[in-house]
């Protein structure tokens, strides 16, 4: 959703679906890389509590 080609697939998405739908999705779509970073920076934090405890 940043290109130029996607504005008429996003104009009748809104048309069909609805707004807060779109918007939705929108969020979804761009939240989505922002949590798979935490989730990978969660997963070293417990791979670091892990090792710390060990020693």
């Amino acid at each position: 959703m940043g290109t130029l080609y996607d504005i008429p697939m996003f104009i009748h998405l809104v048309a069909n679906f609805g707004f807060p739908i779109m918007i939705s999705v929108y969020l979804l779509m761009r939240f989505e890389k922002r949590i798979e970073r935490l989730e990978k920076i969660l997963g070293d934090l417990a791979e670091m509590i892990k090792f710390m405890s060990n020693r």
